[in-house]
């Protein structure tokens, strides 16, 4: 008698490979349609919900650039000798506001400094740098990664200009 190339192996292997096949095939996880929609809605919420608060935290650093922005203007107008020093400086503050709220914002308010003379309105001037770069990076703790980079690097740049404004300060008064 000759042998078929079919063995009982063979065979049970075949056997259990469609039956694994059929078991896989029917099982799923769980999601019929209306589950599905349900992840859908709770992802869409999510993703609302998220893009709210970068909005928020936006437009709470972008309100930050700005009052830092109207300092600058109230110094360069109150001791116009500065403009020269201040310019680039306020250039950049300008731009960081810009970045954060491409849309604009309010408009500038400006507030009256204490100083009496332009190296204590540059002195001012720095503190409010470190205050405001101390807000962005408080800020960037609860900022998406995108968000938080770029006010990673605003505020890097709110403590050079800090540095800046202190040695103009010191040359001011020389």
């Amino acid at each position: 008698m000759r042998r078929t190339g079919t063995t009982r192996r063979g065979a049970f292997t075949a056997t259990g490979a469609i039956a694994m096949g059929a078991v896989l095939a029917g099982c799923g996880d769980g999601t019929g349609p209306r589950e599905g929609s349900a992840r859908a809605d709770a992802a869409t919420t999510a993703e609302q919900a998220a893009a709210r608060a970068e909005k928020t935290l936006r437009t709470g650093a972008a309100g930050t650039s700005r009052e830092l922005l109207a300092r600058y203007e109230q110094v360069v107008r109150a001791y116009p000798a500065t403009a020269a020093g201040l310019s680039p400086l306020r250039d950049a503050v300008r731009a960081h506001a810009k970045a954060l709220a491409p849309d604009g914002g309010k408009t500038l308010v400006f507030s009256r400094t204490r100083a009496t003379d332009a190296a204590g309105a540059l002195k001012e001037l720095a503190a409010a740098e470190r205050r405001t770069a101390d807000a962005h990076t408080a800020t960037l703790l609860n900022a998406p990664p995108e968000l938080a980079r770029l006010l990673a690097s605003i505020a890097a740049a709110g403590a050079a200009h800090a540095y800046l404004l202190t040695e103009l300060a010191k040359e001011t008064s020389s």
